[in-house]
């Protein structure tokens, strides 16, 4: 690793030039990588939701669909507002009275449940569904929305998925800068604190700064991300990669006072910075890829995008960060100043005294950690995270409030299924609980109205080749048990008719969603558990370190869940699946470089109180700079954004790093006191002194 220190010091122009160089084609890249803002998109393609979206969109031109809800428009105002949406880009199919009846037929003449799907409860509403050619996360349909708000004017409202996934994706489009920069200036307040140079901070961003662009820029090999990646992958790995340009900085100095040349003591803390955050950087690594064996593909998503920033955290920190260091080391002296240093004498003292009641309070710890965590609510109502002031909340709410409308699913029926099989069908639908009704061509015909007389647009809206199109009004809200048990009796039926039939829609697909999920959360969690117990256990060479290091940091993360479910904080799913494992991983080396400490000096001959408490007292600024750096760094974000989708993961996660520290710093080195004697007969490089304690054992038994 010397030698390779050596070729970066030399190369230290070429490689800063080289790396200036390639933020252009990153640049390029990520201007060109699609940004995903649909999370339900994220579902296995094997399941009959996602099936069925492709059928709806293959056979009958139709992808993303929504609700029109308008007030105090004339019949006139209806047809022209019916006509002019039509003609809007994108838009394949709009269903309303105008369109049912061509405004020929009375709406009297209507079948009376047909009059009800399509006016208020108190007669001056109407509404209106409206299908798109393309997915809710196009950029064609979120276009074809804008034109379609611009038309309404706020005389109407569009309530859908993709009116959502339109809200979303401005939201963030908007706060992202901002709260990144938030971030960059609390990160920065805390290293001018605790780096002993107002350069170094400085320069540390710049290297991380250009290891995010990267990221970002070779994100366009996946061709998209999700927006939530998007939203979190600057201020995550800005969090977790910090560590490393701080320990490489604090190797430079160290080595400067080994070494008259500057160049040769940063070939040696290059040197050192590879051995020891190569296995730094595993643990987080393992975190994100555990995510990566989720079945909800935005896992692998953001698994992979984390884990990759990370990668290219280490690289840039061994080489493009030395370059920068020795190019400004003058600028880095002239502006020294005294660093903020804990000292944490009386912590070690105190421990070493108390250290079997600390252990103790460990165990009991375990019993509101667990009992809190067990209460959390999580939600998967994807609107639920965003602010009540968006288009796409106010109209859902006024589907709900003025049209008991709060979910809307359709069915796919084979078309060879008779037309009075068709009706019991959907009679059968609507006398389920909570279904408000059950809409398809066959309600509309009957003998006041023959098929013959109706547009020809409408039935090839509602039929295709080789299916009919049903559309299904719930009053239950999405992500409910009272919807996903209407789910289940609904599919039940449709199957009864046709074995082939199919429910699609959001309801039905979040509640894939649920089950999904609630799987992957067991999944991910045993993963990241294991990986890095095996990281630990190769790092540490032990059999009981990993089980001490990883129960306490679970501890942290138990902890940190559990006071959400004590606070009654409703939490979005995906929070409770992905923070636990990144909290986990990225905390973890606080327990490591302590424990490790911990060894060598018990190696070195201390006894067990003497090897702790030198941990503690050396350990205690690394590890307080990482956490409150990973705590500056989320902060902002968890404080600023109004996506509570974004904001509560960084809001756990600044939350977790602290209470990491706190664990590790005060816990931790009370369990490494108590099971002392097994981590020495555990731990295969300990053996010396498990020689040298046979060797005292045998000098006492001489003596006496």
């Amino acid at each position: 690793m010397l030698g390779f220190g050596k070729k970066i010091v030399k190369s230290r122009y070429v490689i800063l030039t080289i790396a200036v160089l390639l933020l252009i084609p990153s640049v390029i890249g990520f201007l060109n990588t699609k940004i995903n803002y649909d999370i339900l998109y994220y579902l296995p393609d094997d399941i009959e939701t996602m099936q069925g979206q492709d059928i709806l969109l293959q056979d009958f031109g139709k992808g993303a669909y929504g609700i029109f809800v308008c007030d105090d428009l004339s019949e006139k105002e209806q047809i022209k507002m019916h006509d002019d949406v039509l003609a809007v880009e994108h838009v394949s199919d709009v269903i309303s009275y105008s369109a049912l009846t061509s405004g020929e037929i009375p709406m009297e003449l209507m079948p009376e449940e047909i009059q009800d799907v399509f006016t208020s409860k108190d007669g001056t509403g109407c509404l209106m569904f409206i299908f798109f050619d393309s997915t809710s996360s196009s950029e064609e349909t979120m276009q074809a929305i804008s034109d379609i708000r611009a038309i309404a004017q706020k005389r109407c409202l569009l309530s859908s998925m993709a009116a959502v996934v339109t809200d979303t994706k401005q939201l963030v489009q908007d706060q992202t800068p901002i709260y990144t920069a938030i971030a960059v200036a609390l990160a920065l307040i805390v290293l001018f604190l605790t780096m002993d140079s107002f350069i170094v901070p400085i320069l540390f961003l710049v290297d991380i700064g250009i290891s995010i662009v990267y990221n970002l820029g070779t994100n366009f090999i996946q061709g998209e991300i999700s927006f939530i990646t998007m939203a979190l992958v600057a201020i995550l790995q800005l969090a977790v990669t910090m560590d490393y340009s701080i320990f490489l900085y604090h190797s430079y100095v160290e080595q400067k006072g080994n070494f008259e040349d500057k160049r040769d003591a940063m070939a040696h803390a290059i040197a050192a910075t590879i051995t020891s955050v190569s296995g730094s950087s595993l643990t987080t690594i393992a975190g994100f890829l555990a995510m990566c064996f989720m079945t909800f593909t935005l896992g692998l998503d953001m698994g992979i995008v984390m884990a990759k920033g990370v990668v290219l955290g280490v690289i840039c920190c061994v080489t493009v960060l030395p370059a920068l260091i020795l190019i400004f080391d003058k600028a880095i002296e002239k502006t020294k100043h005294r660093a903020l240093k804990l000292n944490a004498n009386g912590l070690s003292k105190f421990l070493g005294k108390h250290y079997i009641a600390a252990a103790i309070l460990i165990m009991l710890l375990w019993i509101p950690a667990i009992y809190g965590y067990n209460k959390i609510d999580v939600y998967y109502k994807l609107d639920t995270s965003l602010p009540a002031t968006l288009e796409s909340v106010q109209a859902n709410t006024a589907l709900e409030n003025d049209y008991d409308i709060s979910s809307v699913s359709m069915v796919l029926v084979s078309k060879d299924l008779s037309s009075k099989n068709t009706k019991e069908m959907l009679s059968e639908i609507e006398d389920v609980d909570g279904v408000n009704f059950a809409l398809g061509l066959d309600s509309v015909v009957g003998s006041l109205v023959p098929q013959e007389i109706l547009p020809d647009d409408l039935t090839s809206t509602l039929e295709s080749d080789n299916y009919k199109l049903l559309i299904i009004s719930s009053e239950y809200q999405v992500a409910t048990d009272e919807i996903n048990n209407q789910c289940s009796e609904i599919s039940e039926i449709i199957k009864k008719y046709d074995s082939t039939a199919m429910l699609i829609g959001e309801a039905p697909a979040t509640k894939d969603l649920i089950d999904i999920t609630d799987r992957d959360f067991k999944v991910v969690s045993l993963v990241s558990i294991g990986a890095i117990f095996l990281l630990i256990l190769f790092v540490l060479k032990s059999f009981s370190l990993p089980v001490i290091l990883v129960s306490v940091v679970e501890l942290a993360i138990y902890i940190n869940m559990a006071i959400s479910g004590y606070t009654g904080t409703t939490l979005p799913f995906i929070a409770s699946i992905c923070v636990g494992t990144i909290q986990l991983g990225a905390t973890i080396d606080y327990a490591i470089l302590l424990t490790n400490r911990y060894k060598v000096e018990r190696i070195a001959g201390h006894n067990k109180h003497e090897a702790v408490d030198i941990a503690v007292r050396t350990s205690v600024n690394s590890v307080f700079s990482s956490a409150i750096g990973f705590f500056a760094a989320t902060v902002g974000v968890a404080v600023f954004s109004d996506i509570d989708l974004i904001s509560s993961i960084c809001l756990l996660l600044s939350r977790g790093a602290l209470l990491s520290m706190v664990i590790v710093l005060t816990l931790l080195p009370a369990l490494l006191l108590v099971f002392d004697k097994v981590i020495v007969w555990t731990t295969t490089d300990m053996k010396v002194c498990r020689e040298r304690r046979k060797s005292a054992q045998g000098e006492h038994a001489h003596q006496v």
